[in-house]
C-alpha cells in the first residue's frame, strides 16, 4: 500500500518557489467553504483592496488568476493581443521569449528587443523599435529578470510606451513585494505576477491589474479572446463588485486563504519595510559571496536583491554543488536557464526566505561544500563579512 508524502524541510532559496511563511500555511488547512459563500465573497472583495496596495495601484480590476504566474502572464496577452497586433518585446532573458510565444499563439506580430542576458533593458533600443514600428499596439518587458537577477527601469520604459501611443503589459512575477514598484504612478497598463516569490505564499495563483485605458482595448476586440477561462470578460462576473457574483470557475478556495494572509502580512510590515528587508539581506548575502571570490554577474545598478546571480568558480560541477547543498544541508539553490546553464548559480532572498539565518546558512553550507570540492574560492571569510553587515 502507498504510503503519505511527507516531504522534508527544505530551506529554499532558488529562484522560487520560496520558503512559506507557517501563517500561511496553518490559513490554507482553514474549513473549506463554498467559493459562492457571502463569508468567502466579502475575503474576496479584502483581498483585491490588499492586492491594490501590493500593486500600489487604484484598478478595479485587480484580483489573483487561479492559476500560475504563467496563467498570469497569458491573461494579459490573451485579452489584449488581437491578430495582426504589432508587439514590441524587450527581452534580456527566458522569460521575454515566452512573452513572444504568447503574442505568436494570439496571432500577433512580435517585434523584438533584444539586451544581453545579465543587463537591465535598454530604453534606447526600445525608443528605436518604437520608432521604426509606428503601428505598434503594445510594449512588453519583464521588470525583475528571474532568470539572471536583472531588474529593467519600469518607469522609464512604461513613459516611453506611451510617448509612442502603445499600452504595457509588465512581468512583475518576481518583484512584487521584494522590489519597489508603482503600477499607478508608473503608468502600467497590465501587470502580471506570482504568489511563489516574495510574497511567501505557495505557488498556483497569479495576480494581475488593468488599467482602464487597457479595459478599453479589451472592451474594444474585434474578435473574441481566445481562451474562454482566462477572457476577462468573463472572469470579472466573479471577481466584480458587490455580494452578487456570476459562477465562473470554482475558485481554489484554500490557496486563496493562503494568498489573503499573505497580503494582510506584507500590509503589516508595509511595502517599504518589505522593500527594504530584500535590499538588507541581500547586502549582506552579497558581502559574504564576494568574500568568498564569487562574482556577481549583473552590474550592482541594475541588480535584484532578491535573486542572487553569480557565476560558478572555474573547475566547479554546478550539479554536484547544488546536490551536496540538498543532500547535507537541505537548501535549494537554482542553477542558470539558456546560455546561463552551468555558468550561473541563482541563489534567492525572497519573502519569508530573505531573512538573517538563511543567509548565514547558505553562506557556510556553500563554504563547506566548495572546499570539500577544493574549489579556487577564499574560505572562512564568508560569515564575517555579512556580519560585519549586520551589525552596521
Amino acid at each position: 500500500m502507498t504510503a503519505s508524502f511527507h516531504p522534508p524541510q527544505r530551506t529554499l532559496m532558488g529562484p522560487g518557489p520560496s520558503d512559506v511563511h507557517p501563517r500561511i500555511l496553518e490559513a490554507m488547512g482553514r474549513p473549506t467553504i463554498g467559493h459562492l459563500d457571502p463569508l468567502f465573497v466579502g475575503m474576496m472583495d479584502e483581498m483585491k483592496t490588499l492586492l491594490q496596495y501590493a500593486f500600489q495601484t487604484k484598478n478595479a480590476m485587480t484580483m489573483p488568476v487561479s492559476a500560475p504566474g504563467s496563467a498570469g502572464m497569458e491573461t494579459c496577452f490573451v485579452n489584449l493581443v488581437e491578430p495582426g497586433d504589432t508587439v514590441i518585446i524587450c527581452q534580456n532573458g527566458v522569460f521575454g521569449g515566452r512573452m513572444k510565444e504568447n503574442v505568436e499563439r494570439c496571432g500577433g506580430i512580435p517585434v523584438m528587443v533584444e539586451d544581453e542576458w545579465g543587463r537591465a533593458v535598454d530604453a534606447g533600443k526600445l525608443e528605436d523599435a518604437l520608432k521604426a514600428n509606428p503601428d505598434a499596439k503594445l510594449v512588453a518587458f519583464v521588470h525583475a529578470e528571474t532568470s539572471t537577477g536583472a531588474i529593467s527601469d519600469a518607469k522609464t520604459l512604461v513613459a516611453l510606451a506611451h510617448q509612442y501611443d502603445c499600452l504595457t503589459i509588465v512581468d512583475a512575477v518576481t518583484s512584487l513585494g521584494g522590489s519597489e514598484l508603482r503600477v499607478d504612478d508608473w503608468g502600467i497598463d497590465a501587470i502580471y505576477s506570482g504568489t511563489q516569490k516574495c510574497l511567501s505564499c505557495t505557488p498556483g495563483l497569479s495576480p494581475v491589474s488593468f488599467s482602464e485605458a487597457a479595459l478599453e482595448k479589451i472592451r474594444s476586440r474585434t474578435s473574441k479572446v481566445q481562451s474562454w477561462f482566462l477572457d476577462l470578460n468573463l472572469v470579472m462576473g466573479y471577481w466584480g463588485s458587490g455580494a452578487k457574483r456570476a459562477y465562473h470557475h470554482t475558485a481554489p478556495i484554500n490557496a486563496l486563504y493562503g494568498l489573503h494572509e499573505a497580503l494582510v502580512m506584507l500590509e503589516n510590515e508595509t511595502l517599504e519595510n518589505a522593500w527594504k528587508r530584500h535590499s538588507h539581506h541581500h547586502n549582506a548575502l552579497k558581502a559574504g559571496l564576494e568574500a568568498m571570490g564569487l562574482n556577481f554577474i549583473v552590474p550592482a545598478s541594475e541588480r535584484l536583491s532578491q535573486l542572487n546571480a553569480v557565476s560558478i568558480p572555474e573547475s566547479v560541477d554546478d550539479a554536484t554543488v547544488r546536490g551536496l547543498l540538498l543532500n547535507d544541508y537541505n537548501l535549494e539553490i537554482g542553477a542558470g536557464l539558456g546560455p546561463m546553464a552551468n555558468k550561473v548559480w541563482r541563489i534567492g532572498l525572497m519573502g519569508h526566505a530573505c531573512r538573517k539565518e538563511n543567509v548565514l546558512k547558505c553562506l557556510s553550507a556553500l563554504d563547506d561544500v566548495l572546499g570539500r570540492l577544493d574549489a579556487p574560492v577564499k574560505h572562512g571569510v564568508a560569515l564575517a563579512a555579512a556580519q560585519v553587515i549586520y551589525s552596521s
